[in-house]
Parts: C-alpha cells; structure tokens; sequence
C-alpha cells in the first residue's frame, strides 16, 4: 500500500541514531539503510525527496570517504534529492567539502530536532518547488496549431475551430479583450488556410489618422493630393491572393465603413485620384475588443457592415478563463527572454507562482509575456521571484472565510466557465453544469452574468 507521506532516506548506521530519527521525523516515510549500497538500492526502488547520510559511515567510521562517496552516487543516481550530511564537530572541514560537492546543507551532531526538522522542511520546499518548474519547462501544450500556446480545453476548442475554417474563404470576426491574441489567431487563419503564400497584410483602424486612412486602405495616384509624389499601393491591394487583416475594425470612421462595405460587395478597389478599378481576390479576417452590438445601436458602426463582416465569430478567450494555461505561458516567455538576454533563470519561486495563479491579468497575454520579460532584465536570483515581475503577493484582495460568500463565489466562476467553455450557448452551458436551462438562467441572473436569452 503506497504512502501519501513525504519519503526520506536516512543512512546512518548507529541504531541509537536511527531510532532518534525514527522518532523525529515521525511524519515522514522513512527508508532506512546502514550503508551505501544498501542506501542505492533502496532509492532506486523508491527515489526519496530528502536524503540524511551520516559522513562516518563503515567501512570509514572515522573518516569520511564513505560517507562522500555515498552522497556523490545518491546525487548521481537521484540528482532531484535534496542530500543533507550529518557530521561531527570535528569534521566541519568535510561537511564544507560536501557542500561542494553537491549536498544541500549539513547538520553537526549531537541532533538538534528543531533545527534538523527546519533543514528537512526548507529542503523539501525547494525539490517541491524544482519539481513544478521542471514540469512548467517540459510540459508540451497540446495546441493543434505551431506557434499558439494554450493546454485548456477552452483553447483547445477554439484552435480545433480555427483548423475547420482555415480552409474555408469565410470573412472571421474575432472578438475578444486586448493582450488576447486575436492578431496571432488571424496569422493562424491565414497560415492553414489556402492562401498561406499570398501576402498576410495587417492595418490597425485605430492607429492610423482617419485623413490618411483611405489612402493606407486603397492606395493614391500620384498628384492625388498635395504630397502624393508617387503611386502608392493600397493595404487592400497589396493583400490580393491572401488575408486582409483589419484590426481594431470597431474604430473605423463611419465614411470609411461605407468604401470598405462598396469594395466587400463588389471586390474592387480604386485608388485615390484614380479611374481604374482594380479587381482584388482577398480573404478579409477582422477584429476587436469593442462590443460591436453596442456600437451599431449608438450608430457608431454600421449593421450591413457587421454582417458582412461577420459571417463567422470567434471569441478568444481572456487569460483568467483559460485554467492552466497562465503557468505554461510563463514558462513559455521564461525560456524565450532568457535566450533573447542571454540569461539563465531557472524558473519561479514559490511566492511567484502563487502571484502568476492569483493575478487577474487584465492585460492578458501582453500583460504576462511583459511581466516576465521585466523579470528576466530584473532579477538577480536564479529564480523569478514575484517582485521582479512587480507582483506582490499580497496585491490580490483577501478573500472572505465566509462560508455562504465563498459557496456563492465559487457557483459564480463555474457559471462563468460553462458560459465562456460553451461559447454562450445555455443549452450546452446548462449541460455542462448538470442542471436545467431556466435553473441556468435564474442562477446566471442572480449572479449578473450577462447572458443572451
């Protein structure tokens, strides 16, 4: 019957010692050898977490080359074992020796129980802590498409969508807040799409001066205007044969939403001060963060616009909602800024990776892969920890103990990933759930989720 209990190998061959351990670490599983080999067989069967080897051990009571050699092959053969040295007064000089060679700390005896039961605490921390960054580092997100990470199940959803109408030649609406990735997920689109060797070509709506907007989009003819010394090709026309990606499409001005409305109706464009009219085979994918709802009913966005537009939505989901994933992708951005500033963390502390968990990340994506990188520039320790990313540990709101407060803020979350898992969908919602679509509703509006009814 296996143990929940942390595992400790203890090599000492005093009886009276080893009862004394016995009795000290009670709490902990413990593999007890008289030597080393007997010590290596055990950890090779059951690789403990913490190791306490005694430097005087036979055939070498005295001295301490057995009980080094014994800590060199254990760091060999388990080098995730934290080893602590157990040695006499008169041998601090090999405990330092030791220390070189790989242990994590030493004790002297006679046993001090407070301070030997601290050492073992703090060592499993640390292999604890090791361990996580270990598997931040090695874990493989199951993305269906190179370059987006992302482990959750919302992600992976949406990233089997994005495969089905990648084909497809469907105007994409992606919604979703900023820092998501909507421009990552329209460089998806096009790559897995058939038009992956035409051009991808990008334009921000809310970057560009609406006086100059038309001109970025369609182009000019020299002498169109006073500074149009050359022909110029419009974004719309150097995007023929491949993705349009128009970004930020709910801050186009309302008389340019009419000429781009005219060139998706007819496919053709005409340059500014020009007469040809230039046919242009190009897929358009657009995006925002705006509610474009909202929008068409202040009359800020036209609603033949939006259809066009629309013909298939995508909603990208925030950081907060996609369980897992905010560790994978700071591990991601840890190994990336590490190679691009030549630097060699090793991973998070503990209290940093309490913070990442905690954190609302309201930027999103943006807001994690910034953090990090401040880190890697910041830190001075081998690990990240959650000042350097400019996380306090304590910035996140204490939470109230309360036992109805917490009932009802846990029913909150899980409506609120059923809702987001479902894309909004009751019925699919209310199944995920286990619960009735009007039970579904009545809770979501006593909770003030929004809803479409």
């Amino acid at each position: 019957m296996s143990s929940n209990k942390r595992r400790i190998l203890i090599v000492e061959d005093d009886e009276g010692l080893r009862r004394q351990y016995r009795w000290a670490l009670s709490d902990f599983e413990l593999l007890l050898a008289s030597g080393r080999e007997e010590a290596l067989t055990l950890a090779r069967s059951a690789p403990p977490g913490v190791a306490i080897v005694d430097l005087g051990l036979p055939p070498d009571p005295d001295g301490a080359t057995e009980g080094l050699a014994a800590l060199e092959a254990l760091r060999q053969l388990a080098p995730d074992t934290k080893v602590i040295i157990a040695t006499g007064n008169e041998n601090r000089e090999h405990a330092l020796r030791s220390i070189a060679l790989g242990a994590y700390d030493f004790f002297q005896k006679p046993v001090d129980i407070d301070l030997l039961r601290l050492i073992v605490d703090r060592a499993f921390r640390l292999q604890e802590l090791e361990a996580e960054n270990r598997r931040l580092a090695e874990s493989q997100p199951r993305s269906p498409i190179d370059g987006v990470l992302g482990s959750s199940d919302v992600m992976v959803r949406l990233l089997r969508m994005v495969e089905k109408i990648a084909p497809t030649d469907v105007a994409v609406l992606l919604l979703g807040e900023s820092g998501t990735g909507k421009e990552l997920m329209a460089h998806a689109i096009h790559r897995l799409s058939a038009r992956a060797k035409g051009p991808f070509v990008a334009i921000n709506c809310a970057a560009i001066p609406e006086t100059l907007l038309e001109s970025e989009l369609f182009g000019h003819e020299k002498g169109a205007f006073t500074g149009a010394v050359k022909q110029t090709i419009g974004k719309i026309e150097k995007a023929d044969k491949g993705t349009l990606f128009l970004d930020e499409i709910g801050d186009l001005p309302l008389a340019m939403q009419v000429k781009v409305l005219r060139f998706l109706q007819d496919h053709v464009v005409e340059r500014i001060g020009g007469r040809q009219q230039i046919h242009v085979d190009v897929r358009i994918v657009c995006a925002t963060n705006q509610d474009l709802d909202r929008l068409i009913a202040e009359g800020r966005f036209r609603e033949d616009l939006y259809y066009r537009l629309n013909e298939l939505k995508l909603n990208i989901p925030p950081l907060r909602e996609r369980a897992g994933d905010v560790l994978l992708l700071a591990s991601y951005f840890l190994k990336k800024f590490n190679e691009q500033y030549d630097r060699n963390l090793k991973g998070f502390t503990s209290d940093s990776l309490s913070a990442i968990r905690a954190h609302p990340w309201r930027g999103n994506v943006r807001e994690l892969e910034n953090r990090v990188k401040r880190a890697v520039v910041m830190a001075e320790g081998p690990l990240v920890a959650a000042a350097d990313m400019d996380l306090a540990t304590g910035e996140v709101e204490d939470l109230s103990l309360d036992l109805r407060t917490a009932r009802s803020r846990a029913e909150r979350e899980v409506l609120q990933l059923a809702l987001t898992q479902s894309g909004g969908n009751l019925s699919t919602a209310a199944k995920l759930l286990g619960i009735s679509r009007p039970t579904l509703y009545s809770l979501a509006k006593e909770h003030g989720l929004a809803i479409e009814s």
